[in-house]
């Protein structure tokens, strides 16, 4: 709330570079305001008496919006990247996906790796699960395994995650 929005009788103020100006009735606070060309800037509403603040409100949305805007400008959105592999996978093609995988990781996207079972091969499941676990612990110094491996329909499906660098 601005200048007249404010409804308190008196306010705690703060003057534009920052000092404390003590308790004052809210007439003489929005005097003050309108003397030094600034807004009345209730910054604490909640407080015994409300907080408000001498500034130029204009100037202060202005900065505001110029920061969120340089958060969004640097902020990475993850995305989820999906490898499929098949139970029969050769090792020349299970490479090339293990370098893309690490490709994703390093980027910091999170990967879904799944399994496709065609046919009979969804009865030996336990061979899917053994090319997921390896590219998890081939991969295992870039990434943390999010999803452990599980069986969903024909699929098999496990999430890895970018280890955060700290």
């Amino acid at each position: 709330m601005i200048n007249d929005e404010i409804r308190a009788k008196e306010v705690r103020l703060i003057g534009a570079d920052g000092e404390q100006l003590g308790i004052k009735p809210f007439r003489e606070a929005m005097q003050m305001a309108q003397d030094a060309g600034l807004d009345l800037v209730n910054v604490a509403p909640t407080a015994k008496p409300p907080v408000c603040r001498i500034m130029d409100y204009g100037k202060f949305r202005y900065e505001q919006q110029k920061k969120e805007k340089e958060a969004r400008k640097n902020q990475k959105v993850v995305e989820l990247k999906e490898i499929r592999f098949s139970a029969t996978i050769d090792e020349h093609d299970f490479q090339t996906k293990l370098r893309n995988c690490l490709k994703f990781l390093q980027d910091g996207d999170k990967v879904k790796l799944s399994v496709r079972f065609r046919g009979r091969e969804i009865a030996h499941a336990d061979i899917g699960r053994r090319v997921l676990e390896r590219v998890a612990t081939e991969a295992g110094a870039h990434c943390v395994v999010e999803r452990v491996p599980k069986l969903e329909g024909r699929s098999m499906i496990m999430i890895l995650a970018p280890k955060q660098s700290s």
